[in-house]
C-alpha cells in the first residue's frame, strides 16, 4: 500500500486544456472519489496516474517514487475498467491470473492468490466458466479479483458499475467498500454518479471543466458545498436557488423569498449585494414553520415513503445560471422541488403550504458563485 501525490498536473491536447494545475494528496488507504459531469478531465486524470496518458506537464508520485515517466507495468498498481476486459477464451481462473503468469510467478503462487480473492469475492465456485457464463456483476467481480491477485500498491477503478443495471449496481458498491474496508489498499474511483461518490469515498474531489472545485468528506461536500456548481452536483435531488438582493432586518442580513423577509445567519455588512440562496429539497417541510408559504404544485411525483412536490418560483427570485452548470431538468432557474417524506396524498393544482428554516439556507454570490461563509 502507498499514499499518491499529484503535483500542478496538466494535459492539453493542441489548445484544448483538459487538465489545470491539479494537485492532490492521497493518503495511504484512503477510498478518493473523482466525480464531474463528462468531459471534467475525471477519467484523463485517471489514465494519467495509470501512465497510459502522459502529463503535458506536472509530477506523479505512489508510495514516494517518481512514476511520471514510468510505463503502467512500472507503477505498481492495478486498474479495474468499465468494461471488464476480460478474455472471453480463457476461464475465470486464467483471467484472474493471466497477468501474473506473464511476469513469470510460480504456477503455485498464482493458484494460491487466485483461490484468496476468488473467495474474498465469493466467485470461487465459477472459476472453471468462461465470462459469456457469467452475469454482469459476476464478470466485474472477476475484474475485481484481476486486479487483487497483484497485489498493488494503488487501485485505480474507471466507472466500474456503469454498465450494471440499477438494482446490481446498489449491491456492487456495497461489495466494493466492503471489499476496501477488508483489503486497505489507496483506491482512487473514477465516476459521474454524485450519489456513488457520497456512498464509497473517504473523500470526494469534484470537478468542472479540468479544474478542482472542492475536495472534502462527503458530509462536508454535503452541507458545505464551496460554490454553486458543488452545491447543485451533489444532492438528489439536486440544491434548489432562487435570487435576491440582500437587505437588513432587526441588524442582520435580510433576503426576499416567497414574498416574505427572511432573516439570515449573516452579518447586515452583506445588504446591497446580490446573492444566490440555496435550498434543498428534504430542507422544505410541509404545514408551518419558520418561514410559511403557500403554493399551488405544478407537478406532484410519488415514490411511495416520498413525493417529489414541483413549485414555480416567484420571478423575483429566479436564478440566472448557466445553462451548462444544470446537472438535472429540475434545477431550471424557474422550479424549486420539495421533497416531502412521508406525506399526505398531493395532487397538483391543489393548494399546499409549505415551510422551511432559514438555518438550513446556503448563501452565493451571484457573481462569483462561491459560497459566502
Amino acid at each position: 500500500m502507498a499514499g499518491i501525490r499529484i503535483e500542478n498536473v496538466t494535459k492539453s491536447y493542441g489548445s484544448l486544456s483538459v487538465l489545470k494545475d491539479f494537485s492532490l494528496e492521497v493518503a495511504d488507504g484512503e477510498f478518493v472519489v473523482f466525480v464531474g459531469p463528462s468531459g471534467c478531465g475525471k477519467s484523463t486524470m485517471l489514465k494519467i496516474l495509470a501512465g497510459l496518458e502522459e502529463a503535458s506537464s506536472g509530477t506523479i508520485r505512489i508510495g514516494g517514487r517518481d512514476v511520471t515517466d514510468l510505463a503502467p507495468g512500472d507503477r505498481d498498481i492495478a486498474m479495474v475498467f468499465q468494461n471488464y476486459a476480460l478474455y472471453p477464451h480463457l476461464t475465470v481462473r486464467n483471467n484472474m491470473g493471466f497477468g501474473l503468469k506473464m511476469r513469470g510467478m510460480d504456477a503455485a503462487q498464482i493458484e494460491m492468490r487466485v483461490m484468496n480473492a476468488a473467495k474474498i469475492l465469493g466467485v470461487d465456485h465459477l472459476l472453471d466458466r468462461r465470462p459469456k457464463a457469467l452475469s454482469g456483476g459476476q464478470r466485474q467481480r472477476v475484474a475485481l479479483g484481476r486486479a487483487i491477485v497483484r497485489e498493488p500498491q494503488a487501485f485505480l477503478m474507471d466507472e466500474p458499475l456503469s454498465n450494471l443495471d440499477a438494482k446490481l449496481r446498489v449491491h456492487t458498491r456495497a461489495e466494493i467498500s466492503a471489499l476496501h474496508k477488508r483489503l486497505g489498499v489507496t483506491t482512487i474511483y473514477v465516476t459521474h454518479d454524485q450519489i456513488e461518490a457520497m456512498t464509497m469515498a473517504d473523500r470526494i474531489v469534484i470537478m468542472k471543466d479540468g479544474v478542482i472545485q472542492q475536495i472534502a468528506n462527503p458530509d462536508t461536500m454535503f452541507r458545505k458545498p464551496a460554490n454553486l456548481f458543488v452545491a447543485g452536483f451533489i444532492g438528489s435531488p439536486g440544491m434548489n436557488f432562487l435570487r435576491s438582493p440582500v437587505t437588513t432586518m432587526g441588524g442582520a442580513a435580510a433576503v426576499r423569498l416567497f414574498g416574505h423577509d427572511v432573516r439570515l445567519e449573516a452579518p447586515a455588512s452583506l445588504a446591497g449585494r446580490e446573492i444566490v440562496v440555496g435550498l434543498r429539497p428534504e430542507h422544505i417541510g410541509a404545514g408551518p414553520g419558520p418561514v410559511t408559504f403557500e403554493i399551488t404544485p405544478r407537478l406532484v411525483e410519488s415514490l411511495g415513503s416520498e413525493k417529489y412536490i414541483y413549485v414555480d418560483v416567484p420571478e423575483e427570485n429566479r436564478a440566472q445560471i448557466d445553462p451548462a452548470d444544470r446537472q438535472e431538468e429540475e434545477r431550471r432557474a424557474d422550479t424549486i422541488i420539495a421533497r416531502l417524506i412521508n406525506p399526505d396524498e398531493r395532487s397538483a393544482g391543489e393548494r399546499i403550504t409549505l415551510s422551511f428554516d432559514p438555518a438550513h439556507l446556503h448563501l452565493f454570490d451571484a457573481k462569483s458563485e462561491v459560497a459566502i461563509q
